[in-house]
């Protein structure tokens, strides 16, 4: 066992009676530290150092935060140890739950135990800290569904979440699904059994509905909301909600898949495609992963929901360790938009020559204006922002590249003193008024891509009396009203109608091919109803609710226990959902790094390869 250390064995400090050792996670991020350390718990602060507050201690003669983890009779050490220097607050904020889920999502990621009690802990507040926790508020009773119906699982799975049995599945809604109501209700049915409940989506737009639809049918007492855009202060109350027992239910972004909810019954994660759901701080876990993680500490149900289905959730289906619920085909072809891409058909390019060269054929026009003067709102989704972002020459379509830094350039739009803003580097700013192609010496400059901002101006022009709105980076809108008009959105900005879109035109699909384009059509797909007249893709749009695609030959189950599967002829074992460890016991995302690195001399040789077919004519920038 260890001994105090010097100044404590002078008698200035005694340990405590019982369990006189605490193991403390210090904030220290560093790998090879990345481990609990022992203290010895002043006789003074032996009721206020309770397992899961926060202390202060001494490292490496520096005084530094860190989470009492545990406390025990003993240790290990041989050494002298320390005494916690003080508690910073005798408030218990690291539950035992979260503390495992929070070691598996370290070990599973080969990240730093500190690195992931920063994503689960938010900082204190005292202010809000002496504040007294209301009383909880009454399980809400449980609702009534006919949604749910409309998918041959779907009431079975809400009669499992009724009875409190353990039920993992994944939901691909149905296009024009009113998706917030589906969640809120099977959210509600288990809130009413007093268990809880945390709600995972992508932005703080769907945490609004999501959570607008939960206090519907559960109260504003007894849901809160967590997003990135609420104030340290409100977003530390409404976590020690949760983590004091106020509240069993959470609807949130990422870091609400951490929340502290008492009795874990169900975890929900919403478009778990979504790159909002990937976190971009070490160890960069993904919520998806971290539920499911949590669902099987827990033992509490998990729900996988979207439009579309990723081939992560595919393997949960294939393992057998979720099932899925999906709707008939019937239903699937009676709710889905009809969808028509360019130059289909030879009736198409009959009428309109131009139908597959132009950027809104004829045909796409006429949808639009039917759609318009039925009384419902158009929607025009465009795949970059600004006015014209990308510019090459009109000779040879050379990209035009700025000078000074080798950015693109870009028109801004708008006017300087009457006349038109000339081009503009996107990475340093600098005008380009007097371009000249470095590949054949034109002086003339093409638009690559056409931006919202021109979109709206070229359609504003094109359908004179009705309104324009833009909706993309810096003003998102969360919805319009059932009122014609035209919506020119960017991907993943798509507002929501009150009624449903009317037709929804995709433009410029070939830019897209580099951006995920399958989902976030998805997305602009799926605020369509069919209900409209008119209903027109345009460049190759797709369906958002198509089943997802089955992986070829199907992993059977494994005796090793719930959510493991094997894969067939290779005798590797992996948990459903988690990519396989190596045999050296390194994760999965690691493996295959272990290349030689360049020499200087081969990095040389590259460089000026690179340079070389960068600047001939229809080189690598030339093709962008």
């Amino acid at each position: 066992m260890a001994t105090s250390s010097k100044n404590d064995r002078r008698g200035e400090r005694k340990p405590a009676a019982t369990l006189p050792v605490a193991r403390v996670c210090v904030d220290v991020a560093l790998p090879h530290l990345n481990r609990l350390f022992d203290y010895l718990v002043p006789e003074q602060l032996a009721d206020d150092a309770v397992v899961g507050c926060r202390v202060r201690v001494r490292f490496h003669g520096k005084a530094v935060d860190g989470l009492l983890w545990e406390r025990a009779e003993d240790t290990a050490f041989t050494g002298s140890l320390l005494y916690l220097e003080r508690v910073v607050s005798p408030e218990p904020v690291l539950s035992p739950e979260i503390a495992e889920l929070i070691k598996a999502v370290a070990e599973r990621y080969a990240g730093v135990l500190t690195n992931v009690v920063r994503l689960a802990i938010p900082p204190r507040h005292a202010r809000v800290e002496a504040k007294s926790a209301p009383e909880p508020a009454p399980p809400p009773p449980a609702p009534e569904s006919e949604g749910w119906s409309r998918y041959p699982r779907g009431r079975s799975y809400l009669d499992a979440m009724a009875a409190g049995r353990q039920a993992h599945a994944v939901w691909q809604a149905l296009p024009g699904e009113d998706w917030p109501a589906r969640l809120a209700e099977v959210v509600t049915t288990v809130a009413a059994t007093g268990r809880g409940v945390a709600v995972v989506v992508p932005d703080h737009r769907d945490v609004a509905r999501v959570h607008a639809a939960c206090v519907q049918l559960i109260g504003a007492d007894g849901v809160v909301a967590l997003s990135a855009d609420l104030g340290p202060s409100e977003r530390y109350k409404r976590w020690l909600l949760l983590r004091r027992g106020a509240v069993r239910v959470v609807v949130g972004t990422r870091a609400a898949c951490f929340a502290p909810i008492e009795v874990p019954g169900l975890l929900v994660v919403w478009d778990d495609g979504d790159s909002g759901h990937a976190t971009p701080f070490a160890p960069y876990p993904h919520a998806r992963d971290v539920l499911v993680e949590r669902a099987h500490l827990t033992g509490a149900s998990l729900l996988v929901a979207g439009f579309a289905r990723t081939a992560e959730a595919q393997l949960l289906v294939d393992s057998g360790w979720a099932h899925e619920i999906v709707a008939a085909r019937e239903q699937l072809r009676a709710a889905a938009p009809r969808v028509v891409a360019v130059g289909e058909t030879d009736e198409q390019l009959a009428r309109d020559e131009a139908a597959r060269t132009a950027r809104l054929p004829g045909f796409a026009f006429d949808a639009a204006r039917a759609a318009l003067k039925a009384g419902a709102p158009v929607l025009v989704q465009v795949p970059r922002r600004g006015y014209v972002p990308a510019l090459a020459c009109a000779q040879c379509r050379t990209r035009a590249m700025c000078r000074r830094c080798a950015g693109p350039l870009s028109l801004p739009g708008g006017q300087d003193d009457g006349m038109p803003r000339p081009a503009a580097c996107r990475w340093c700013g600098a005008a380009e008024a007097a371009f000249r192609c470095p590949a054949c010496g034109s002086r003339r400059l093409r638009a690559v891509v056409v931006g919202s901002r021109r979109t709206a101006e070229e359609l504003g022009r094109a359908f004179p009396g009705f309104a324009v709105r833009t909706s993309g980076a810096g003003e998102v809108l969360a919805e319009v009203p059932d009122a014609p008009a035209l919506v020119v959105c960017t991907p993943g900005a798509e507002p929501v109608a009150q009624g449903s879109y009317g037709a929804a035109l995709l433009l410029d699909g070939w830019a897209m091919l580099g951006r995920r384009p399958a989902r976030q059509r998805a997305g602009a797909a799926a605020l369509d109803d069919r209900r409209r007249p008119g209903q027109t893709r345009g460049r190759g749009g797709q369906g958002g609710g198509h089943r997802g695609v089955r992986a070829p030959g199907r992993a059977g189950t494994d005796p090793l226990g719930p959510g493991v599967a094997r894969q067939p002829g290779t005798g590797r074992s992996h948990r459903a959902g988690l990519p396989a460890r190596r045999a050296d016991g390194r994760g999965g995302r690691l493996a295959g790094r272990g290349q030689r690195p360049a020499r200087g001399a081969e990095v040389a040789a590259i460089r000026r390869g690179a340079r070389a077919g960068a600047d001939r004519p229809g080189g690598r920038r030339g093709q962008q």
